[in-house]
């Protein structure tokens, strides 16, 4: 027991950086990503019921997503590379409503982001390549899945965006609605 250290990450109710024990020698490493009594000790009860994995390049920013019915929590870390990760308050009953908090997670720090229920989230490749891999409290539904405009002048979330640089978005992610149009989940 006791692998891993929990930061609550601001004024932000919910949000933790995580970073795990990492046991290591002349062979490599060895870490726990999870461990459900360490978490439960911390205060975070939660069972993960999916897991993903993406692969991406330099310069693709995705996010940021949600889901409006089946709400998603996100144990989130990169394997390999690095990327600055968001998490958006978006719960309408919150004190923090709107406010945002970045991070970067990377596969050398071996860091982490629990992103609870009720925000919307994405990430920015920093490295040439960034394998992501997250935890997820409910399945991914087609039907509910929902984001935010990444460059939404409310939020005003500060992307570390080299100037000039082109970013990598995909279309759906273009297109998005503004935080202002009554984005919020009733939490």
């Amino acid at each position: 027991m006791g692998n891993f250290v929990f930061e609550k990450c601001g004024e932000i109710e919910g949000l933790y950086l995580i970073q795990p024990e990492v046991r290591g020698d002349m062979r490599g490493y060895f870490m726990e990503t999870y461990n459900y009594e360490d978490f439960k000790a911390a205060g975070l009860d939660m069972v993960f019921v999916q897991d993903n994995q993406s692969c991406s390049v330099k310069g693709v920013l995705r996010g940021l997503h949600y889901q409006k019915e089946h709400t998603q929590g996100k144990l989130v870390r990169v394997l390999s590379g690095e990327v600055y990760d968001v998490a958006v308050d978006i719960r309408k009953n919150s004190k923090t409503y709107g406010k945002w908090y970045g991070v970067v997670l990377s596969g050398e720090k071996r860091n982490m982001l629990y992103v609870p229920e009720g925000f919307a989230h994405g990430f920015y490749v920093l490295s040439d390549i960034a394998e992501f891999s997250y935890k997820c409290t409910d399945f991914y539904d087609p039907s509910s899945e929902a984001g935010i405009m990444w460059n939404d002048k409310v939020l005003n979330v500060k992307w570390p965006i080299p100037e000039g640089e082109t970013l990598n978005i995909s279309e759906k992610d273009g297109k998005h609605p503004n935080f202002s149009d009554e984005i919020y989940l009733d939490y």
